[in-house]
């Protein structure tokens, strides 16, 4: 007897303790809260018991993460339960729009959930943590992988970047100063992702070029007549001319002088020619006259049939009109015009007037002066002497010998 009472309280006991135990249930759904005790753990009775419908797309939410709707919680003695109802999510993208149909809580779970792989290039917006609380629109462009040749090395990297310039710039390697790239920085991101990066180094040099002076001769009233004197040293100028040297990727590629400037111009040198004029007295051969001009001129003689044409004619008159004689003297034609009928006297022969133009040649000696003689009194001379010009001056007085 009492055996069979025993075997019947350990059945009861093994009966009591297969029984789910009871728990307190809180179900967060549509704005309002449902508490509830079952010893129900399969989210689907739970719900079916609170009398809450769940849509295809919604979610059950279990300490923040979702949970199946057919798989048993764990045995806990109370529950907090949220429905996140799926919401109408458009996507936005480059081949267009499709709607989702989401229960997750942000943009990027949504999109993890619609099977797409995100990466941190990826362009979103809204970003990608922000929270969805209803329907809503979300931009969505990919990025795509780029190939980045810069500085002696290839980077494998991925953008969304609307342009190449942007696109490097978000690598860490945007152009700086005069850097360029291929393609430009303003095309959009090859097809083929390939960008190469070229470091452009520009440099000025400052070159130094002597710039030399000039001689010029001036008037100068505190020298004689035909001496001559430096009024003012030259000084060589000096000029400054930049030089650009251009080079890429550390490899020069061009260089080219830019604008001179002039940082001290030269200065002329100057030589005074004297206009100062002093009459003195001579006396020579006897004779005492008064000159303004004393020059060293080389002498010959002439007359008129010992200076015939090739043709055998004597000369039967000057350029001046004066007639081949003693006092006649000849000189070459730009001395000519610039004393013609001048007095002059020379030692040895005596006073003289320019009358006639000589045959030497003025690019050899134009200080020649060429006596006149008849025929009959004709006397060789050579040889280099003294010329006077005698006073008065002239009123076209030539300063600059020819």
């Amino acid at each position: 007897m009492k055996n069979w009472i025993w075997t019947v309280l350990g059945m009861l006991l093994l009966i009591t303790a297969c029984e789910a135990k009871s728990a307190q249930v809180t179900i967060l759904a549509d704005g309002q809260v449902h508490i509830l005790n079952t010893s129900q753990r399969i989210p689907a009775d739970i719900l079916a018991a609170a009398g809450i419908a769940i849509g295809l797309n919604d979610s059950i939410l279990y300490l923040g993460a979702s949970v199946a709707i057919d798989k048993a919680l764990p045995d806990k003695e109370a529950y907090t339960l949220s429905i996140h109802r799926a919401v109408a999510l458009t996507l936005v993208g480059s081949d267009g729009e499709r709607i989702i149909q989401t229960s997750a809580t942000t943009v990027g779970q949504a999109l993890t959930e619609a099977g797409l792989t995100l990466y941190t290039s990826d362009q979103i917006d809204p970003p990608s943590d922000t929270p969805i609380t209803g329907a809503m629109s979300v931009t969505y462009h990919p990025g795509g992988e780029i190939m980045i040749s810069v500085d002696g090395t290839q980077v494998r990297t991925r953008s969304a970047a609307k342009n190449v310039g942007q696109a490097l710039a978000e690598a860490g390697f945007p152009l700086v100063g005069l850097d360029i790239s291929h393609p430009d920085e303003s095309a959009q991101l090859p097809k083929n992702g390939a960008i190469r990066v070229v470091r452009v180094n520009e440099s000025i040099a400052l070159t130094e070029k002597a710039i030399p002076f000039a001689t010029r001769s001036d008037l100068s009233a505190d020298l004689e007549i035909d001496q001559q004197a430096m009024l003012q040293n030259g000084e060589p100028g000096l000029a400054v001319t930049r030089l650009r040297t251009r080079s890429e990727d550390g490899v020069q590629v061009s260089q080219q002088s830019e604008s001179e400037s002039i940082v001290r111009p030269p200065q002329d040198r100057i030589m005074g020619i004297g206009t100062k004029i002093v009459i003195r007295t001579a006396t020579v051969d006897g004779v005492t006259f008064e000159y303004y001009r004393a020059l060293h001129m080389y002498t010959t003689s002439y007359s008129p049939c010992r200076s015939a044409s090739p043709d055998g004619r004597c000369l039967n008159g000057t350029a001046s009109g004066l007639p081949v004689q003693r006092g006649t003297v000849a000189m070459v034609y730009s001395w000519y015009l610039a004393f013609g009928f001048d007095k002059l006297y020379i030692p040895g022969y005596g006073y003289a007037t320019v009358g006639d133009v000589g045959a030497g040649d003025p690019s050899i000696n134009p200080y020649w002066v060429d006596l006149g003689w008849t025929d009959e009194s004709y006397q060789p001379v050579e040889g280099w002497t003294t010329v006077y010009f005698l006073a008065p001056v002239p009123q076209n007085l030539v300063y600059v010998l020819p």
